[in-house]
């Protein structure tokens, strides 16, 4: 998979940040699976549109933000 796609995947396991709060409202919650992950946002889980990129995309991502 090379950029990204947007979807509605049920029965994922998502989890987001121990830093975050309830109070923020500006989470993101990922759910990985070997072939993709899942981010969505957390305001909204239910109605949000969920974004699918490769892990290597995810990890690059990861170690541009940090």
């Amino acid at each position: 998979m090379e950029g990204g796609a947007t979807l509605n995947p049920t029965g994922l396991a998502w989890t987001k940040s121990s830093y975050s709060t309830n109070e923020g409202g500006a989470c993101l919650e990922v759910a990985p699976t070997p072939a993709t992950v899942h981010i969505r946002d957390s305001k909204n889980p239910e109605g949000a549109p969920v974004l699918a990129v490769a892990p290597a995309a995810w990890t690059a991502f990861l170690r541009t933000v940090r």
